[in-house]
């Protein structure tokens, strides 16, 4: 039987948890130390099952509405951002709610608000479904959001002012395809109002641009996430453009086909914005566990931003 092959693992960095997703575990894990068991969550604080689970072991219960919850226990709303309708239901229910959103999100929030008063009409560049773009489009009356997923769609929309445009995006984007929607736009509308600073958040920029540069030079590329993560899957479209012969999304070790590994001498790692460390650690276990590796980092960009919790469970 013929030795494993030698690998090289490319990781990633930065990977992993950013400060909005650090953010609101924490606010889930002080909300329950401060009030004890149970804590309620509305969705999941973040979009890992990992996490979700651990919280759920600690005394968290994840619900999908306001209407799960009793009154008389705290609630917690997801790092990904809820409708106005939400926290105004909590305050006619005299509930005690914690806003996790990340504050990124709500800068994407703002700005929409801000261009709405203004008498614009936004454009939200996103994916339909998704929970952050839900609660953005519910920040504004209906009617006053249209979304717009792809260059086809920046084509085709047909605005009542074509002088009164704005337009924002989900922070969970692709870099590159979300460049090519915006430049669509702004060619037919070109006085169409952008915001100050680019809405896709730094967590997501870095750990496109890290899996580029491992992507163009992986035979294989492995991306730890969950498959409703849409920064996770971005990785993976990324890594391919990149040039990597395949790319996969795993959400823990147990995912993997060993299969995959068939001549590859070079493997990339990274792990979206909510996978937590440990995942990734346990995978590039698993793998030198089958085959001698040496790892090697690539880090495209340091990150040292932090958020402060807010003043219920500070």
């Amino acid at each position: 039987m013929p030795a494993p092959q030698d690998l090289t693992l490319l990781l990633a960095s930065p990977r992993g948890f950013c400060a909005g997703v650090d953010r609101a575990i924490q606010i889930v894990e002080q909300a329950l130390a401060r009030y004890g068991a149970p804590v309620y969550v509305r969705h999941e604080i973040v979009h890992n099952k990992h996490v979700v689970n651990r919280l759920k072991t600690m005394g968290a219960v994840f619900v999908k509405e306001l209407d799960e919850c009793p009154s008389d226990r705290p609630v917690v709303f997801s790092a990904h951002g809820v409708p106005k309708r939400v926290p105004a239901e909590a305050e006619r229910r005299q509930m005690l709610y914690v806003d996790a959103t990340c504050p990124l999100v709500s800068k994407v929030h703002v700005e929409a608000q801000r261009h709405h008063r203004a008498g614009k009409h936004i454009l939200l560049i996103g994916h339909e479904g998704h929970p952050e773009v839900i609660g953005t489009i519910g920040q504004l009356p209906d009617g006053a959001v249209t979304l717009i997923e792809t260059v086809e769609d920046a084509e085709s929309f047909t605005p009542e002012d074509p002088e009164n445009l704005a337009f924002v995006t989900q922070t969970t984007l692709s870099v590159d395809d979300t460049a090519a929607i915006v430049d669509a736009l702004q060619a037919r509308f070109p006085g169409m109002a952008a915001p100050h600073k680019e809405d896709i958040c730094y967590a997501t920029t870095n750990r496109q641009a890290a899996v580029k540069a491992i992507g163009a030079k992986a035979d294989l590329v492995l991306v730890v996430g969950a498959p409703n993560s849409s920064n996770s899957v971005r990785l993976v479209e990324v890594a391919k453009r990149a040039g990597a012969r395949a790319a996969y999304l795993v959400q823990s070790a147990d995912d993997v086909d060993w299969t995959w590994f068939g001549g590859a001498l070079r493997v990339g790692i990274s792990a979206g914005a909510s996978a937590p460390e440990e995942l990734v650690e346990d995978l590039m276990a698993a793998i030198a566990e089958r085959h001698p590796v040496t790892v090697e980092e690539v880090r495209v960009a340091e990150e040292d931003v932090i958020f402060k919790l807010p003043k219920e469970v500070a």
